[in-house]
């Protein structure tokens, strides 16, 4: 069993267009021995772009526990570990919701499913390629 962390891309390509997962990501993510886990910095990251109107996610979090209960994934929560670590990453990455999955996925040991190349470059753990 593999437990992996879905960064925000992740969640975003799995709801609206699962096609643009690479097919070797999907396996793994949609293989049921595996554990799958959404950071609470997810949702906070699409409310975010949803304000500024950068993202049209409010239908998505109104249904987001039905959304993470579909994809069969645990919500992690962010504890003040996970800030700290997050806040103190050697990466000149200044993006805070990237920077707390990493911090996640470093203190918890999980595997990292993600495009995002800045993610896969700091990661200190597995990374699961998603395109």
């Amino acid at each position: 069993m593999t437990a992996i962390l879905l960064d925000t891309n992740a969640v975003l390509h799995l709801v609206a267009s699962p096609d643009r997962v690479a097919p070797t990501a999907r396996e793994l993510i949609e293989d049921p021995v595996n554990e799958l886990l959404v950071s609470a910095a997810s949702a906070w990251e699409i409310a975010t772009k949803t304000r500024l109107r950068r993202l049209d996610g409010s239908q998505l979090l109104a249904s987001w526990a039905d959304t993470l209960e579909a994809m069969t994934a645990s919500d992690l929560p962010i504890d003040s570990k996970d800030a700290s670590l997050a806040g103190q990453l050697q990466w000149e990455h200044r993006d805070p919701f990237d920077r707390m999955i990493v911090a996640q996925a470093t203190r918890r040991g999980l595997t990292i499913a993600t495009s995002d190349r800045a993610i896969r470059a700091a990661a200190m753990t597995p990374v699961i390629v998603t395109r």
